[in-house]
């Protein structure tokens, strides 16, 4: 517990600081005009070590192989480090790019070409709030770039545990009887296959030439479970010959059984096989008979229940009233494919929000009662529509300072950090998919947000004192 708490300390903790330095270097270099020139040449030299720290993460992680835990997380940690190195490196050119976005606005509109030199000349209160939305909008392009590289690779590693739409339960033998009766008396007429496991006092081993990546002990059933897995009724049903059902093309004629009671020497037993071609590319499973078990002297047990898709595919209100009807003793599953997790959304949510919020604030200390409001109320004879004017582009250039170089930063650690966030931790190693980066959403974030921002700083009716 202490390990726990102290692992999140300092994964937590340590890029949350240096990303504050950020502002606090923001501050001070808009504030003392002497030190600024120093404060920009060591946050690029931190920038600098940032990004080579990035790199080497990354340059470390690019091989499809197994990566060890510990080390795994020591790479990510040290990589997000150097991103948040990177954007602490940056905080001191807010003032910056202030006064340059001063010089390049000489020719535009008079409302912007204020607003402009405003946000320049009281940089000492607007670098810090414009260096918090640099920085969140920077860690939501990340959290966006790197969320769709690990979406892509679980989706391609994802290995479903039944045929799409098949509801599973799991059961315990002495409640199987009273669980079917459960799902029928929610599902009436729906056809119950059942998946056996022999007893705990006996043990069962199938091989199976050029079959590969199957249950150990096979499908053990009767018709119906056949029926599941081709998913088709036309299936032909022995008692006595084992099914291969493959979406391979492979020729097996025989399967053999190694099978042992618990007071008894190993034994081997080899029946007749066919093959039959799956419908579920998914689907690569031995199917063995309920009889064949019984006759080895192996006792079968209920161990799942399926609802055939083919037959019905429940739905998630029947779902929820099966696991209110039924006890502790089973639990239900419905394979519905790949669900990436969406709760990375929530954050870049809320990051959008504190960075809308930073560039308000920024604007609205813009001189708000300065030299260059009283400029455009005698240009425009006290006109409301001017002062809203002016206070929307306020708004919308501090979104700018914020969110341009922010973005550009976020591209660069996300896409640094999505080598290490998609190692394998198995032994078999999926390999990596190609990552795509979201560029519509970002620049749909980019150019959306100082447009929201001046919208949002417009609204109020501004005051003509």
């Amino acid at each position: 517990m202490i390990a726990a708490l102290a692992l999140f300390f300092v994964v937590l903790c340590i890029p949350v600081a240096l990303v504050c330095g950020s502002v606090v270097l923001a501050s001070e270099a808009a504030r003392r005009a002497r030190l600024r020139p120093w404060l920009l040449f060591w946050g690029a030299v931190l920038a600098a070590v940032g990004l080579l720290t990035m790199v080497f993460v990354a340059w470390t992680t690019r091989e499809d192989r197994h990566y060890d835990d510990t080390g795994a997380f020591l790479l990510l940690l040290a990589a997000v480090v150097g991103g948040s190195l990177l954007l602490t490196g940056a905080g001191p050119s807010t003032p910056w790019l202030l006064a340059l976005l001063r010089r390049h606005t000489v020719r535009l509109p008079p409302s912007i070409r204020l607003a402009a030199r405003d946000l320049a000349r009281n940089s000492g209160r607007t670098a810090h709030p414009i260096a918090i939305t640099m920085v969140t909008t920077a860690v939501a392009v990340t959290v966006l770039i790197v969320a769709v590289a690990v979406t892509a690779q679980s989706r391609a590693g994802y290995d479903p545990a039944a045929r799409s739409g098949a509801l599973l339960v799991n059961v315990l033998a002495e409640d199987a009887t009273d669980v079917r009766a459960t799902i029928q008396r929610e599902l009436p007429g729906v056809p119950v296959a059942q998946r056996d496991l022999p007893s705990r006092r006996g043990d069962l081993r199938l091989r199976a030439e050029g079959v590969r990546d199957v249950a150990s002990s096979g499908f053990i059933g009767d018709q119906a479970l056949l029926r599941y897995l081709t998913g088709n009724p036309a299936t032909p049903y022995d008692e006595g010959t084992a099914v291969v059902v493959t979406p391979h093309d492979v020729q097996v004629d025989a399967v053999t059984l190694t099978y042992a009671l618990s007071s008894g020497e190993p034994s081997e037993k080899t029946i007749p096989a066919v093959v039959v071609s799956s419908s579920d590319p998914y689907v690569n499973e031995v199917f063995i008979p309920t009889q064949v078990v019984r006759d080895l002297g192996l006792r079968p047990e209920p161990y799942e229940l399926i609802v055939d898709p083919s037959a019905h595919r429940t739905t998630g209100s029947e779902q929820e009233r099966i696991d209110r009807r039924m006890g502790e003793g089973a639990s239900t599953y419905v394979e519905r494919g790949f669900r990436g997790s969406t709760g990375w959304l929530g954050v870049v949510a809320a990051l959008i929000v504190v960075a809308l919020g930073s560039a308000l604030v920024a604007g609205g200390r813009a001189a708000a009662r300065g030299r260059s409001r009283r400029v455009l109320l005698r240009a425009g004879n006290g006109s409301a529509l001017t002062l809203r004017r002016f206070a929307a582009s306020r708004a919308g250039l501090s979104m700018v300072c914020g969110t341009a170089p922010g973005a550009v930063a976020g591209c660069v650690i996300g896409s640094l950090l999505a080598w290490p966030t998609t190692t394998s931790h198995e032994w078999e190693v999926m390999p990596r998919v190609s990552f795509d980066t979201p560029w519509w959403a970002i620049a749909t974030l980019v150019a959306a947000l100082p447009v929201l921002a001046g919208i949002i700083a417009a609204l109020p009716r501004p005051p003509r004192g």
